[in-house]
Protein backbone atom coordinates (compact mmCIF):
# COMPACT_ATOMS: atom_id res chain seq x y z
CA UNK A 1 0.00 0.00 0.00
CA UNK A 2 3.01 2.46 0.88
CA UNK A 3 4.56 1.72 -2.34
CA UNK A 4 0.81 2.45 -4.20
CA UNK A 5 0.76 5.64 -2.57
CA UNK A 6 3.78 7.01 -2.99
CA UNK A 7 3.32 6.05 -7.08
CA UNK A 8 0.37 8.38 -6.72
CA UNK A 9 1.90 11.00 -5.37
CA UNK A 10 5.21 10.92 -7.38
CA UNK A 11 2.35 11.08 -10.94
CA UNK A 12 0.67 13.70 -9.09
CA UNK A 13 3.60 15.83 -8.53
CA UNK A 14 4.87 14.98 -11.98
CA UNK A 15 1.55 16.30 -13.49
CA UNK A 16 1.26 19.35 -11.54
CA UNK A 17 4.64 20.25 -12.59
CA UNK A 18 4.95 19.78 -15.93
CA UNK A 19 1.71 21.98 -15.76
CA UNK A 20 1.72 21.11 -19.80
CA UNK A 21 -0.91 19.86 -22.36
CA UNK A 22 -3.01 18.81 -20.25
CA UNK A 23 -6.17 19.04 -22.15
CA UNK A 24 -5.16 18.73 -26.35
CA UNK A 25 -7.84 20.72 -27.30
CA UNK A 26 -9.60 23.35 -25.20
CA UNK A 27 -13.67 24.35 -25.76
CA UNK A 28 -12.40 27.01 -27.68
CA UNK A 29 -11.77 26.01 -31.43
CA UNK A 30 -10.11 27.48 -34.69
CA UNK A 31 -12.62 29.61 -36.18
CA UNK A 32 -14.57 30.34 -33.40
CA UNK A 33 -15.14 33.78 -31.68
CA UNK A 34 -13.70 35.09 -28.75
CA UNK A 35 -16.40 36.23 -26.28
CA UNK A 36 -15.94 39.85 -25.30
CA UNK A 37 -14.07 38.85 -21.91
CA UNK A 38 -13.33 41.40 -18.91
CA UNK A 39 -9.49 40.61 -17.62
CA UNK A 40 -7.45 42.34 -15.22
CA UNK A 41 -5.17 45.08 -16.76
CA UNK A 42 -2.61 46.17 -14.37
CA UNK A 43 -4.47 49.40 -13.66
CA UNK A 44 -6.81 47.65 -12.00
CA UNK A 45 -4.74 46.44 -9.88
CA UNK A 46 -2.98 49.49 -9.11
CA UNK A 47 0.78 49.00 -10.72
CA UNK A 48 0.85 45.58 -8.23
CA UNK A 49 2.34 43.18 -10.96
CA UNK A 50 1.85 40.92 -8.21
CA UNK A 51 -1.91 40.50 -8.44
CA UNK A 52 -1.63 40.33 -11.83
CA UNK A 53 1.03 38.05 -12.69
CA UNK A 54 3.41 35.34 -10.99
CA UNK A 55 5.67 35.76 -13.44
CA UNK A 56 9.18 37.23 -12.09
CA UNK A 57 10.20 39.43 -14.96
CA UNK A 58 7.05 40.72 -16.46
CA UNK A 59 6.22 43.06 -19.55
CA UNK A 60 3.97 45.69 -18.83
CA UNK A 61 2.86 45.79 -22.22
CA UNK A 62 1.27 42.38 -21.64
CA UNK A 63 -1.10 43.73 -19.14
CA UNK A 64 -2.03 47.23 -20.48
CA UNK A 65 -5.57 45.98 -21.78
CA UNK A 66 -8.20 43.63 -20.75
CA UNK A 67 -9.11 41.09 -23.34
CA UNK A 68 -12.16 42.84 -24.23
CA UNK A 69 -10.36 46.27 -24.77
CA UNK A 70 -7.69 44.57 -26.77
CA UNK A 71 -11.14 42.66 -28.92
CA UNK A 72 -12.10 46.35 -30.01
CA UNK A 73 -8.97 47.42 -31.40
CA UNK A 74 -9.68 44.96 -34.26
CA UNK A 75 -6.11 44.22 -34.14
CA UNK A 76 -4.66 40.96 -34.08
CA UNK A 77 -4.17 39.43 -30.41
CA UNK A 78 -1.01 37.06 -29.30
CA UNK A 79 -3.13 35.65 -26.04
CA UNK A 80 -0.85 33.71 -23.79
CA UNK A 81 -2.03 31.58 -21.11
CA UNK A 82 0.94 31.25 -18.80
CA UNK A 83 1.30 30.52 -15.39
CA UNK A 84 5.12 30.68 -14.20
CA UNK A 85 4.68 30.57 -10.63
CA UNK A 86 4.73 26.78 -10.90
CA UNK A 87 5.97 26.09 -14.78
CA UNK A 88 8.72 26.39 -15.52
CA UNK A 89 8.08 26.09 -19.11
CA UNK A 90 5.93 28.92 -18.67
CA UNK A 91 8.51 31.39 -17.46
CA UNK A 92 10.66 30.32 -20.10
CA UNK A 93 7.72 30.73 -23.00
CA UNK A 94 7.09 34.23 -21.59
CA UNK A 95 10.94 35.05 -21.35
CA UNK A 96 10.94 34.63 -25.72
CA UNK A 97 7.80 36.24 -25.42
CA UNK A 98 9.05 39.57 -24.81
CA UNK A 99 11.22 39.32 -27.33
CA UNK A 100 8.69 38.78 -30.05
CA UNK A 101 6.66 41.67 -28.98
CA UNK A 102 9.38 43.68 -28.79
CA UNK A 103 9.37 42.67 -32.58
CA UNK A 104 5.87 42.97 -33.43
CA UNK A 105 4.62 45.21 -30.81
CA UNK A 106 3.46 47.86 -33.38
CA UNK A 107 0.91 45.36 -35.40
CA UNK A 108 -0.13 42.76 -32.97
CA UNK A 109 -1.54 43.05 -29.20
CA UNK A 110 0.03 41.01 -26.69
CA UNK A 111 -1.68 39.62 -23.33
CA UNK A 112 -0.29 37.40 -21.07
CA UNK A 113 -3.30 35.66 -18.82
CA UNK A 114 -2.39 33.91 -15.66
CA UNK A 115 -4.49 30.77 -14.37
CA UNK A 116 -4.11 32.83 -10.53
CA UNK A 117 -5.24 36.23 -11.89
CA UNK A 118 -6.93 35.77 -14.45
CA UNK A 119 -9.23 32.28 -13.82
CA UNK A 120 -12.07 33.26 -16.01
CA UNK A 121 -9.94 33.65 -18.74
CA UNK A 122 -8.73 29.74 -18.51
CA UNK A 123 -12.55 29.13 -17.87
CA UNK A 124 -13.91 30.92 -21.16
CA UNK A 125 -11.42 29.88 -23.11
CA UNK A 126 -11.36 25.83 -21.64
CA UNK A 127 -7.85 25.91 -21.35
CA UNK A 128 -6.52 22.87 -18.69
CA UNK A 129 -2.78 22.97 -17.90
CA UNK A 130 -0.21 25.92 -20.03
CA UNK A 131 1.28 26.97 -21.61
CA UNK A 132 -1.37 28.18 -24.39
CA UNK A 133 -1.04 30.22 -27.24
CA UNK A 134 -3.86 31.90 -29.06
CA UNK A 135 -3.84 33.72 -31.93
CA UNK A 136 -6.69 36.20 -32.48
CA UNK A 137 -7.78 37.85 -35.60
CA UNK A 138 -8.88 41.31 -36.44
CA UNK A 139 -11.91 39.68 -36.97
CA UNK A 140 -12.12 38.62 -33.64
CA UNK A 141 -12.00 34.39 -34.42
CA UNK A 142 -9.10 31.87 -33.37
CA UNK A 143 -6.88 31.72 -36.05
CA UNK A 144 -4.52 29.49 -34.41
CA UNK A 145 -3.92 27.52 -30.68
CA UNK A 146 -1.03 25.53 -29.57
CA UNK A 147 -0.59 23.69 -26.26
CA UNK A 148 2.87 23.89 -24.64
CA UNK A 149 6.08 25.74 -25.46
CA UNK A 150 6.63 27.56 -28.91
CA UNK A 151 10.66 28.63 -29.78
CA UNK A 152 10.77 32.00 -30.77
CA UNK A 153 11.74 30.60 -35.12
CA UNK A 154 8.01 29.02 -34.47
CA UNK A 155 6.27 32.38 -32.95
CA UNK A 156 8.06 34.46 -35.50
CA UNK A 157 7.02 32.71 -38.60
CA UNK A 158 3.32 32.37 -37.32
CA UNK A 159 3.13 36.50 -36.31
CA UNK A 160 4.75 36.64 -39.98
CA UNK A 161 2.02 34.65 -41.50
CA UNK A 162 -1.12 36.30 -39.36
CA UNK A 163 0.56 39.52 -40.25
CA UNK A 164 0.07 38.60 -43.71
CA UNK A 165 -3.10 37.11 -43.39
CA UNK A 166 -4.61 40.50 -41.99
CA UNK A 167 -2.92 42.07 -44.63
CA UNK A 168 -4.28 39.88 -47.57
Amino acid sequence: MKRFITIVAVFAVTSVLSACDISPEGSLKVGSIVPPLKTKTLADVGGDFSRITTYRQPDERMYQLSLDEALAQNKPILLEFATPGHCTVCDKQLQMLKAILTKYEDDVLFLHMDQYQNPEAFIAFGVQGDPWTFVIGADKQVKFKRPGRMLYGEMDALMAETLAGEAG
